[in-house]
């Protein structure tokens, strides 16, 4: 029985927070899958030099960089996938941890966390919302993390981190709902130990039980399959391997 084509070949895709971890893994992973890939993120540098190795590799991929919690940036990020032909996918990966006891906890702090984390995810997904609901549907795959997931144990000094990701997994949830009439899908991932440069600044004694491409793979197998009877889910991704 031959392979059936990834469902992303030949779309154009937003991936945030691109310049590393796990939004590098993803637009590589993507790209793999015959996306055309949008990759944005504060970093120009390195943006560029990953859009050099996803061609080398034969995939496709335009540099945006940008500031995403700025509403200006993300109108431009998004302005770049419309003249490629207008994203139908969406991967929200980009997000800032500052560890800082409570109490000392500032309102730049605090303030800077949720512009990035949570306010720059909503911008680019009421963009990516408008582009999907005119090409007919499209799907959303938010990052959030256990750190936002009831019931589940927190570290101490991510106030402001945690809070952002709560409110990542009930905007995941508000778009779905949303989106249902308009063929638009949207889940939420909630990693927990992945071995990225946060996980270390978070909790440098923890042992990552996941790599960024374990979670690229996921993302992509979910993308590449209909999303309709997920959409609204949070996928929380316990590994102790």
């Amino acid at each position: 029985m031959p392979d059936q084509p990834h469902w992303l070949r030949g779309r154009v895709a937003v991936v945030t927070g691109a310049s590393r971890g796990i939004g590098r893994a993803t637009a590589e992973a993507m790209a793999q899958a015959g996306a055309h890939i949008v990759i944005a993120a504060r970093g120009a540098g390195a943006l560029t030099e990953l859009a050099a190795a996803i061609r080398e590799s034969g995939g496709t991929a335009t540099p945006a960089p940008g500031d995403l919690s700025r509403a200006d940036d993300v109108d431009r990020v998004f302005a770049i996938a419309e003249e490629l032909g207008g994203a139908t996918a969406l991967v929200c990966a980009a997000a800032v941890l500052s560890k800082v006891p409570f109490i000392q906890t500032t309102l730049d702090t605090w303030e800077q966390t949720l512009a990035t984390n949570l306010t720059g995810m909503f911008l680019c997904c009421r963009a990516a919302f408008q582009s999907m609901e005119r090409a007919g549907g499209g799907r959303i795959v938010n990052l959030a993390s256990l750190s936002g997931v009831y019931g589940t144990e927190k570290f101490p000094g991510l106030a402001a981190y945690n809070v952002s990701k709560y409110g990542v997994i009930g905007l995941t949830e508000a778009i779905a709902v949303e989106g249902r009439e308009h063929g638009i899908s949207a889940l939420c991932i909630s990693p927990g130990a992945v071995d990225t440069d946060m996980l270390r600044q978070a909790n440098p004694a923890l042992k990552p039980g996941l790599k960024p491409a374990d979670v690229a793979q996921l993302i992509v197998t979910l993308l590449d399959q209909p999303m309709d009877c997920l959409s609204g889910a949070n996928i929380p991704l316990f590994s102790n391997r």
